[in-house]
């Protein structure tokens, strides 16, 4: 019983250092000051996720959860084109809510760019899982395995400066027309 416990603590405790990390970052995450805002121990920190590092992993883990779900919230069915597919996947990332969740990415992707010792495996993550649900939608479109690679790699770097934007002016009426426009060019 007391192992169902600890592991239910645990996931409570992540939980909210998650939002703590949405709200603050991670680049100067430390451990007691962290501790204080959440009402525990340092000690107790280490106890669940061993160092600032393990907790950091931790953080990025639960937060590729976060994106995985609003990817799996989104309503597409499979004879639509990839244009709206693409529309659909801005109503979802785009949105207001989601915003922390993709400056807390932004953040980490900065960072593991200077140190890409730092965070090992972000980069394989951060671009196979956009870039292969990307693909399969122009590869059902119709689009060669190459070109609908190529077309996926397109939107990725559209998206990511597109949220760049909107996490940093909160210009949701201007970035949001701009998506549009630009989702008229796509092939």
């Amino acid at each position: 019983m007391a192992r169902r416990a600890d592991e239910a603590n645990r996931s409570g405790l992540l939980d909210r250092i998650v939002s703590y990390a949405l709200m603050n970052g991670v680049a100067a995450l430390s451990l007691r000051p962290l501790a204080k805002d959440l009402g525990v121990s340092a000690a107790a920190l280490i106890y669940h996720f061993g160092s600032k590092e393990e907790l950091t992993v931790e953080i990025l883990k639960h937060a590729g959860d976060s994106q995985r779900a609003l990817f799996a919230s989104m309503h597409v069915g499979a004879s639509e084109s990839p244009r709206d597919i693409c529309r659909e996947v801005w109503r979802v990332i785009g949105a207001p809510q989601a915003r922390p969740l993709f400056r807390l990415f932004f953040e980490v992707y900065g960072l593991a760019l200077i140190d890409p010792g730092r965070f090992p495996g972000f980069f394989p993550n951060a671009i196979t899982n956009w870039l292969d649900f990307l693909e399969r939608t122009y590869v059902s479109d119709g689009c060669d395995a190459r070109a609908a690679r190529v077309r996926a790699t397109i939107v990725i770097a559209g998206f990511r400066g597109f949220l760049l934007d909107v996490c940093a002016t909160g210009d949701d009426e201007r970035v949001a027309s701009a998506v549009e426009l630009w989702l008229e060019t796509l092939p």
